[in-house]
Formats: structure tokens, sequence, C-alpha cells
């Protein structure tokens, strides 16, 4: 299996999911992998290898998003926000809040609750 840092064409992976996030509506998350597989694999990665790095790759599109794109609607699939960001990681936590989610006493989002069904209007 080819091991790939990003996409074959970031800018048009991207560009697929900050489509995507923008559908999300307030109040509502959804995980890195659900995103993933709402786009399909990129021209030249094979079904295998995309799904072994398509939610990375999401993360990587995330993590550059543009400011009018609501990025903190985007967390694990565990419903967590990463700790490894550091001060981002309170940000987007506070911002999750903002909008009436609820973290758990484990810091987890209720998934089953808060988590978007990936409709697209």
């Amino acid at each position: 299996m080819p091991q790939f840092t990003s996409p074959p064409n970031p800018e048009i992976f991207n560009a697929q999911v900050w489509d995507i996030v923008n559908e999300i509506p307030r109040g509502k998350v959804a995980s890195y992998g659900q995103i993933a597989k709402m786009i399909q694999p990129p021209e030249g990665v094979d079904a295998e290898t995309y799904l072994e790095f398509g939610a990375l790759w999401v993360s990587g599109a995330v993590a550059s998003s543009p400011d009018d794109v609501p990025w903190q609607r985007v967390v694990n699939s565990k419903g967590e926000v990463s700790e490894k960001n550091g001060a981002d990681a309170r940000r987007h936590k506070l911002l999750l809040e903002d909008e009436g989610v609820v973290f758990g006493v484990r810091g987890r989002i209720d998934m089953k609750k808060y988590g978007w069904n990936g409709k697209i209007k």
C-alpha cells in the first residue's frame, strides 16, 4: 500500500471537505472519518488506501480551512476534541459549547445526540 502524506490534489480535496463542513448545522458535529466517507477516493488512490488515509486528509483540510468554514464542528470518531492541539483544543471546545454542544464528564460529545446525519441541503 502506498504511503500518502496528503491527497494527490490537495486543493480539490480540501475544497470538497470545506463544502461538506459548511453544510454541518450549528449545534451538530461530524467526524473526520464520516466526512472522508462522503468523498470519493481521489483519482489514483485505491479504496483501501483511501480508507487508511482519508480521515487524516480531512483533518489536514479542516486545519487549513478558511475563516468562514465552521471547522469546530468536526471532531474525532469518539466525539472528542484533540488535546494535542493545545490552546486550539480549548477554543475548539468553547466554540462548540457556544453552539449548544455539551461535553460529557469524560470530555466527549454524545455523537448520537449531536452527530450530524450527513444530509446536505
